[in-house]
C-alpha cells in the first residue's frame, strides 16, 4: 500500500530538489521528510532519490513513480474538494506576466487545476502594464506581474534583481552602440533598462523588439545583443554582464493583484499555491 503522506513528501522533494525547502513548504521537520522517503523506498524496494552534498536527484525508479504519485495526490485532493461546500468553483480569469511563462509556472498551473477541478481557469499572458489595464477594465480576477520598488499596487511575493544577459558578453560590449533585445512599450523592464542606460550615458540601439519572451531569448542566444531579465529567470545559454561593464539596474517585485469583484475562495487558493511555489525563488 502506498502512503499518501509519504508520497506528498516525495513529490515535494522531486519538485524542490531540496529536503530543507520541502520541509519548510510541508511545515514538517527535515528529519520527518527524510523518514517519509526512507519508508517509501523500503516499501517499494527501490531507491527513489540520489542524495549527496551538492544535489538531490530522482533515480530512474523515482522518475517512473513521480507521475503516478502526482496523480494519486490529485485524486485525493479532488475527493476532498467534492465534499467541501466552500471549495473554489466557477470561472477564474488569471493574468500572468510574460516573464513568468518559464520556471515554476507550468507546475503551478498543473497543481491548481488538479486540486480545483471545479474552477474554470482562463489564462492571459501579456506585459505587466497591459495586464494592469485589463484588470482595471474588469477583464481579470487576479494578476501576477512586476512592479517597481516603492509602488503599492498588489501584494509582493518575491523581490528580484534585473540583470544584463548575453550569449557572448565580450562581443556585445565591443560594439560602438549597445545592441538591445527588448519587449515593446509599455514594458516595465524596458523602461528600467532605458533609465539605467541614460544614467550611464551608454549609447544604444534596438536590434530586436518582441512581445514574446521566447522570441527575445532566441535573439539573445543567436548573439544579436543584450537581454534584461530577473536573475533567477535568466534563460539557459546566456551569461550575466555585471556592473560596471554595464549600468546597474533596479530590482523589481513580483506581485499578486486582486480585483475587488474576484471570488475570495479562488483567489486565496491560487495565492497560497503561488506563494508556496515562488516564495523561495522562481527556479527552486
Amino acid at each position: 500500500m502506498l502512503d499518501l503522506v509519504q508520497l506528498r513528501s516525495f513529490v515535494m522533494v522531486a519538485q524542490t530538489k531540496s529536503f530543507t525547502l520541502s520541509a519548510e513548504r510541508l511545515n514538517l521537520g527535515q528529519s520527518t521528510v527524510s523518514q517519509h522517503l526512507q519508508r517509501l523506498e523500503r516499501g517499494l524496494g527501490r531507491r527513489l532519490i540520489d542524495r549527496d552534498t551538492h544535489a538531490v536527484r530522482l533515480t530512474a525508479e523515482g522518475e517512473a513513480l513521480l507521475p503516478h504519485a502526482r496523480q494519486l495526490l490529485a485524486l485525493e485532493r479532488q475527493a476532498v474538494a467534492q465534499f467541501d461546500a466552500d471549495a473554489p468553483r466557477g470561472p477564474f480569469r488569471l493574468g500572468i506576466s510574460e516573464d513568468l511563462v518559464s520556471g515554476q509556472l507550468p507546475g503551478l498551473l498543473e497543481d491548481f487545476i488538479a486540486d480545483y477541478p471545479s474552477v474554470d481557469l482562463q489564462l492571459s499572458v501579456a506585459l505587466s502594464k497591459t495586464l494592469a489595464g485589463m484588470q482595471d477594465r474588469g477583464e481579470l480576477d487576479l494578476v501576477m506581474a512586476k512592479r517597481r520598488i516603492g509602488e503599492q499596487r498588489g501584494d509582493a511575493i518575491l523581490r528580484e534583481p534585473l540583470v544584463w544577459l548575453a550569449s557572448d558578453p565580450e562581443a556585445v560590449l565591443a560594439k560602438p552602440e549597445l545592441p538591445l533585445i527588448v519587449f515593446p512599450p509599455p514594458s516595465l523592464t524596458r523602461q528600467l533598462l532605458m533609465e539605467a542606460l541614460e544614467r550611464g550615458r551608454t549609447p544604444w540601439r534596438i536590434v530586436c523588439s518582441c512581445q514574446s519572451l521566447s522570441g527575445l531569448t532566441a535573439a539573445a542566444r543567436a548573439g544579436m545583443g543584450v537581454l534584461v531579465q530577473p536573475r533567477s529567470l535568466a534563460p539557459a545559454g546566456l551569461r550575466e554582464i555585471p556592473p560596471p561593464l554595464l549600468p546597474a539596474l533596479e530590482d523589481v517585485e513580483f506581485v499578486l493583484v486582486t480585483a475587488r469583484s474576484a471570488d475570495h475562495a479562488t483567489i486565496s487558493a491560487f495565492s497560497r499555491k503561488a506563494r508556496e511555489r515562488f516564495g523561495k525563488g522562481f527556479l527552486t
